[in-house]
């Protein structure tokens, strides 16, 4: 068996796959923070599966960016070089709220008093300026102990051109503080920016020791469990990387669980001819949101954690996945600001207290609460039935702001829903629209316990033909990760102008990243044969500052086509193009493993139309009040059509389909939902 867990804000998701059969298997608990672990074995008890029957163990952690977003990461220390002290506090002047006049900073993860210098330099060519004092690293290694640091990050300027220096501090910080861990920048990237470089460091040193204490508990519950087989975790950038790789370097696992729903969905595209897909991964405390065009997903080295329209957030300069994230999940807390305001989230009521009608001691109004006030929730079906949901809480909690807008209970309750789809909608725009693509290109695909709910609402604000509702989607990002393969990533920065001259110190360039990528693998115990290596790079016309990334095709380089590749990428993104030279300015190479992907086997089909299993009323907002018909997703056969009002019920899920809306079932058992003239 292989098996994959997902852990939420509200959920902890498992999935497990039967290899011989073909067949998988799901399970739902609640999440149990702050022992998250707990959690997946609360699944897999749940599961009955047998654990000496599991041979591979995929698993999406939330550890790191709960560790950043709660701060609950360690005492951390800095060393830089001498005069770069506050690199982390002044940052970049980017900020989006710039009419702020009570603008305040964030602070940084390192206080002032923990960030220490040392004697050397190197300048922008990785040339020595000042030689390395070890003198004064090893001053600074007593001011750390002295402070009881528990981490340390050593972030050098211009140490992704040569990190001689870096490497060296490293290595005597080790030495001299063998209880200390200790982060060196060039280790997790040689990219340039010296903030965003410093801030990567400094975030991985910070969730290091919590991390670690995390995975080496979760390895020993497993092992306790009866489960043997290796634990892969799910990183970023989409691929997986052994638990010892991720212990040491955790900022990795920011986006540890949503990139699972997008790798599934990419590869549930290629399985049906759907190359193009927006995501929407609605969850309990979140959405997340991503573009896949011609079957890839986009990565990005652009990340920011707690970023908003008052914040410029914290940089991560680490391939993540491309998502963009919202607090907008079914525990969503609505509330009313001090202007008299409607607002959601971001504050969520998580898996404890929960929402409102879970009963477990919830008093708030959530968007879960709205829809079961709405009709779009079974209460006696949540979770097959496992949680009963109470109405009646729903609709106490709902009074305090119907009162306050001198509206009824579940006038409010579609006011919520509409503002929970408005905030959806700028997350999809922003990875579509402001992106310079047309979602009528695309289709939807809605996965997470929500998703369903709001897919069609959504898709027809976007003007998106078509949406997608896979098998199981509230466990889909779980199933996703069972999609992964290993993947590791190598960038360094190195300008170059994109020019038939420059072929030798490209190619050279290119070759020794892609050496690093396969000794990283044949270290791991993959052959040569197993390895797959993609290249690509980020380009820029000269002058200016931030670049689009080109993937470079297989076979001889061909300096005019990678450049008339970078135009249309340029023009696609920014509407134009210039007549001016083109440089390059970061090498990536993606080195990946594929694995054995679970087979999607085709269902049989059926005749005539699906049984009824109920009608209930249900509000659809601006498509009425109306008896719906109610139908249960496992009646449901290839082939068969049905037509809004409709609501597809499943254990985790619930399908709602508006009037004017036709559905489908295809051969694999996705529900396929056709808006607009083609319904």
């Amino acid at each position: 068996m292989k098996l994959a867990t997902d852990i939420g804000g509200t959920f902890t998701d498992l999935v497990y796959l039967d290899e011989t059969t073909g067949d998988y298997f799901l399970a739902k608990s609640l999440s149990t923070p702050p022992h998250f672990s707990r959690g997946i074995m609360d699944a897999i008890h749940k599961s009955d599966l047998d654990p000496g029957a599991v041979t591979g163990f995929v698993h999406g952690a939330t550890v790191v960016i709960n560790a950043l977003t709660e701060r609950k990461g360690a005492r951390t220390a800095l060393v830089t070089t001498e005069g770069c002290r506050d690199v982390l506090e002044i940052g970049r002047a980017n900020r989006p709220d710039i009419y702020n006049m009570r603008f305040r900073k964030q602070p940084p993860f390192v206080p002032r008093e923990l960030r220490f210098e040392i004697a050397e330099r190197m300048n922008y060519k990785g040339e020595v300026v000042t030689e390395l004092d070890m003198r004064t690293v090893d001053t600074v290694a007593k001011q750390i102990e002295a402070e009881a640091c528990e981490a340390v990050a050593v972030c050098l300027l211009h140490s992704y051109a040569n990190p001689d220096h870096e490497l060296k501090v490293a290595a005597r910080l080790r030495e001299l503080l063998p209880n200390v861990l200790v982060t060196a920048s060039s280790e997790i990237t040689r990219e340039w920016r010296e903030y965003e470089r410093t801030s990567t460091a400094a975030l991985n040193a910070y969730v290091q020791p919590v991390a670690a204490a995390y995975l080496r508990q979760l390895a020993t519950s497993l092992n306790e469990e009866g489960i043997e087989a290796p634990v892969d975790i799910m990183k970023s950038n989409g691929g997986t990387s052994s638990l010892d790789f991720v212990a040491e370097q955790p900022i990795h696992l920011v986006e540890s669980g949503p990139v699972g729903g997008v790798i599934g969905a990419a590869a549930l595209g290629k399985l049906i001819g759907e190359p193009n897909l927006i995501t929407m991964d609605i969850g309990g405390t979140t959405a997340k949101c991503s573009l896949i065009e011609n079957g890839d997903y986009k990565i990005t080295t652009e990340y920011r954690i707690e970023r908003d329209d008052r914040s410029a957030g914290y940089p991560i300069k680490a391939p993540v996945v491309d998502i963009v994230e919202i607090g907008a999940g079914g525990g969503s807390v609505a509330w009313i600001d001090v202007g008299g305001a409607l607002k959601i989230g971001p504050r969520s009521a998580g898996a404890s207290p929960g929402p409102a009608s879970y009963g477990l001691g919830g008093t708030e109004p959530t968007v879960t609460d709205a829809n079961l006030i709405a009709g779009r929730i079974n209460p006696d079906y949540f979770l097959g039935g496992e949680l009963k949901l109470d109405l009646a809480k729903a609709r106490a909690a709902y009074q305090p702001i119907a009162d306050a807008l001198g509206v009824s209970i579940e006038e409010t309750a579609i006011g919520v829903i509409r503002l929970a789809n408005a905030n959806m909608i700028n997350a999809l725009k922003l990875v579509s629209v402001r992106r310079g693509y047309d979602p009528r290109e695309f289709a939807l695909i809605a996965f997470g316990g929500g998703g369903s709910m709001h897919a069609v609402a959504l898709a027809s604000d976007l003007r998106v033909g078509k949406v997608i509702i896979p098998v199981a989607p509230g466990h889909f990002s779980a199933f996703g990760m069972m999609m992964s393969d290993a993947m590791q990533d190598y960038l360094l920065t190195a300008l170059t102008s994109s020019v038939e001259e420059s072929r030798g110190r490209v190619g050279t360039i290119f070759e020794d990243l892609e050496s690093q990528a396969i000794d990283y693998f044949l270290a791991a115990g993959f052959d040569r044969g197993q390895i797959e290596l993609i290249r690509s790079l980020d380009m820029r016309y000269n002058g200016q500052e931030h670049t689009v990334r080109v993937r470079v095709p297989d076979g001889e380089l061909d300096f005019e086509t990678l450049n008339d590749q970078f135009h249309a990428a340029h023009e696609k993104a920014y509407t134009f193009r210039l007549p001016s030279g083109v440089e390059i300015v970061n090498y990536h190479v993606s080195a990946v493993v594929p694995t054995t992907k679970p087979a999607l086997a085709e269902l049989p089909p059926g005749t005539g139309q699906p049984p009824l299993k109920s009608t209930r009323t249900v509000d659809f907002d601006t498509w009425g009040i109306l008896e719906s018909a109610v139908y249960e997703r496992t009646d449901l056969f290839p082939g068969c059509i049905f037509h809004g009002p409709a609501i597809i019920e499943e254990a985790a899920a619930s399908t709602v389909v508006p009037p004017g809306v036709r559905g489908t079932i295809d051969p694999i058992g996705n529900i396929v939902l056709t808006i607009g003239d083609e319904a």
